[in-house]
Order: structure tokens, then sequence, then C-alpha cells
């Protein structure tokens, strides 16, 4: 049996013990334990010349893991650093997609866990790094969260200096570029927040349903929180 075939095998029977775990409530801690992430050039193999299809099905696999039954805690307790070598190995497979910077951003780094929050937001500046024009919005999401949720103003500025030196001339709009004067006036999370999924859905950048579904859902939990 060829290498290709064998990797494919294995997927799916992985794929399979999954959804017999999520069916079954009483398995779900084990879900709790992500397996570590395969060497680099396996997954391009398992694909076999389908990235794009194989990062797809890999994306709904990651988000079925949780970090509690009954979603009190989500993803807390997930290892971040296994966590984070998947979303790279993902985005590698398609460098195209947005999704695994949206999940990075919008999902597991929404979490009340400072240490777990500051490696999703490494992994979205590592992929900012990477292709600048493509994840600017990824990076402004983290440069707000650097802000307003972990307090980390120098992290912040770095992050929306980077925004406007590293991007190509006429890519960023006007707030995007004006971020380091927003955190000089203290603008708060809501705000911030707004001006970043309001920009992101007028401009047409995201058009999966999937995507503009966590951006909405995202927004209305801040409206939830604010005063």
């Amino acid at each position: 049996m060829s290498l290709r075939r064998t990797l494919a095998i294995l997927l799916l029977a992985l794929c399979a013990q999954l959804a017999w775990s999520t069916w079954r409530p009483a398995l779900r801690p084990a879900l709790r334990e992500l397996p570590g992430t395969p060497a680099p050039g396996v997954l391009r193999v398992a694909a076999g010349g389908d990235e794009v299809a194989l990062a797809r099905l890999l994306m709904l696999w990651l988000q079925a893991f949780d970090g509690g039954p009954g979603g009190g805690m989500p993803f807390r307790a997930l290892d971040y650093h296994a966590l984070r070598g998947w979303l790279t190995g993902i985005a590698d497979l398609d460098p195209r997609s947005r999704y695994p910077m949206l999940a990075a951003t919008q999902v597991y780094g929404a979490v009340d866990d400072p240490a777990r929050v500051r490696v999703m937001l490494d992994f979205v500046h590592a992929r900012f790094v990477r292709d600048p024009d493509r994840h600017w919005p990824w990076l402004a999401q983290a440069a707000i969260t650097a802000r307003h949720r972990l307090g980390d103003l120098p992290l912040a500025l770095r992050y929306a200096r980077e925004l406007r030196s590293s991007t190509s001339p006429g890519v960023l709009p006007l707030w995007a570029t004006q971020l380091e004067a927003w955190f000089a006036q203290d603008m708060n999370e809501l705000d911030s927040a707004r001006a970043l999924i309001g920009g992101l859905i007028s401009s047409g950048r995201i058009s999966d349903p999937r995507e503009l579904r966590l951006l909405e859902q995202r927004l209305q939990e801040l409206e939830r929180k604010a005063p």
C-alpha cells in the first residue's frame, strides 16, 4: 500500500473516531488532547494534490475540539502550542485562506487566558509577515486584542506600526492607519471591533458565510458585555 493511501486511511479513521466521540458525550473529555502536528510535508502528501480540500477538512476537525462538556469554557483546556501547530499546517496547505487567522482571532483568541491569547496573536503576526496585504485585517484585530484585552500597549503599538510599514500603499483603510492614534485616545474594544468588522464586511473581503457568521457572533458577544 502506498504512503499516500496509508495516510489517507489514517486521516479518515481519525475523523470517524472524532465524529463518534462527539456523538457520545461521555467520551468528550478525550477531545481535550490535541495530537501533535505532523512533520512538515506529511500533510501535503496526505492531500494527494488537493491541499485546499484537506485544509477545509482539517479546519472542521480542529474546531470540533473544545475545552469542556457543555461549552462552559470553550477551548481553554486545549494545548495552544499544539493548536498553533495545526493552524500553521492548515494555513500552509491553503495560503489564500483567511479562515485559520479568523479562527485564531475570533474563536481561540477569545478565551479568558492571557497566555493562550498571546500564542494566537503570535501566530497571526507570523502569518501577517508572510503576506501583509492579505492578512492585515487579522493583525489589526490582534492589535486591538493586545490593547484592550491584554492591556499590552507596547505590543499593540508594535502591531499597529507594522500594519502601516509592511503593507502596500493604498491597502489599508483609513481606520487601520489610525490605530496608533486610537490607542492613544483609549478607544474602547467595542468601537474598535465595530470599525474592524464593519470595514471587513463593506469591503467585500469576507464572502464565506461561516466567516461572516463568526464575525457577527463575536460582535454580538462584545455588545452583550458592553455597559
